[in-house]
């Protein structure tokens, strides 16, 4: 556990706002430098796929159909953050006042194809926005997260954009998140352990906190795992967290999380649609289990019988 001498704190933050920023680190992180991040950013970026119809695993949860279904996981689920956009956040959170928010600033629909347009994607609201959500509401909002689409041919827009947006949310104690996605038509591979590694790299020169990047796939006869030390190297202090991905059964999810964790490095973890297709109950004990092995540093075995009640967690 993290005592506030431990946290590194960015020489962007001014002194007035080092102890805030101490603050929000710890309760992201629970204390354990380590982030578990349950995203709820995808009604925009998925529209209501990810909330109606059918998976590869089969229906999803009625409960998901309406919006209050992620704050009901967020507050009783162990988790670090929940990450979503101010306006749904504005709207539920007062509701659900012990949740430690993380802002999402930016978010497209994916109704423009590829082979239409390179990927753009633009800050809904600034900083400003945030700080006066968080002291009018008194709401735990301890970051900010922003999406860049590193080889679009937008790419400088948004990096400037995220540069600045973490330079002012450092300016006011606030946690960073990148989500730093390679996408676009000069982009062949997006999966690519060595260009994911570029981009986490990428995410440090602007002086994240944290970037949430994509597990590579297996390359030079490498597992994802080994393939993904590189992007835990090029990030430096910046810590990688891993996307969830695509609907996986909670058993291989949790095997692929400690695998990103103790085998590449990985400082934590965020999973979204995984977490809350499924009904209350079990999208809760699911945040349990990914929690003890991303929080409570327990091994597979441990969160599968967290994950089928045999067994508790929580901090």
């Amino acid at each position: 556990m993290l005592r506030e001498s431990d946290v590194n704190v960015p020489a962007d933050v001014p002194a007035d706002f080092r102890s805030t920023y101490v603050n929000n680190f710890l309760k992201a992180t629970r204390n354990t430098g380590r982030l578990m991040m349950f995203a709820g950013d995808q009604k925009i970026e998925h529209l209501n796929d990810d909330f109606f119809g059918k998976t590869d695993l089969g229906e999803i949860a009625e409960e998901d159909h309406s919006p209050d279904h992620l704050f009901h996981i967020a507050s009783k689920g162990t988790i670090g953050v929940f990450a979503a956009q101010l306006g749904l956040i504005s709207m539920y959170g007062k509701d659900f006042p012990d949740i430690n928010y993380m802002v999402k600033l930016n978010s497209k629909s994916n109704l423009i194809k590829l082979n239409q347009q390179d990927p753009l994607s633009q800050a809904l609201w600034d900083i400003d926005d945030v700080v006066a959500l968080k002291e009018n509401s008194g709401l735990n909002i301890v970051g900010v997260g922003y999406t860049c689409y590193l080889g679009s041919e937008y790419e400088g827009q948004m990096l400037a954009e995220a540069a600045k947006l973490i330079q002012q949310a450092h300016a006011k104690g606030l946690l960073t998140c990148v989500w730093m996605y390679p996408r676009g038509k000069a982009v062949s591979d997006e999966k690519s352990g060595h260009l994911i590694a570029g981009a986490a790299g990428v995410a440090a020169c602007l002086g994240t906190d944290f970037v949430k990047v994509n597990y590579p796939h297996e390359e030079s006869g490498q597992n994802r795992a080994d393939t993904f030390k590189e992007a835990i190297w090029a990030a430096g202090r910046a810590g990688v967290i891993c996307a969830g991905g695509g609907s996986t059964s909670a058993l291989d999810l949790l095997q692929q999380i400690y695998d990103q964790m103790h085998v590449s490095g990985a400082r934590g973890n965020a999973t979204g649609r995984n977490i809350h297709q499924r009904d209350l109950d079990q999208a809760v004990a699911l945040c349990d289990a990914i929690s003890s092995i991303t929080l409570g540093n327990k091994d597979v075995a441990f969160a599968e019988r967290v994950y089928k009640g045999q067994e508790t967690f929580s901090l």
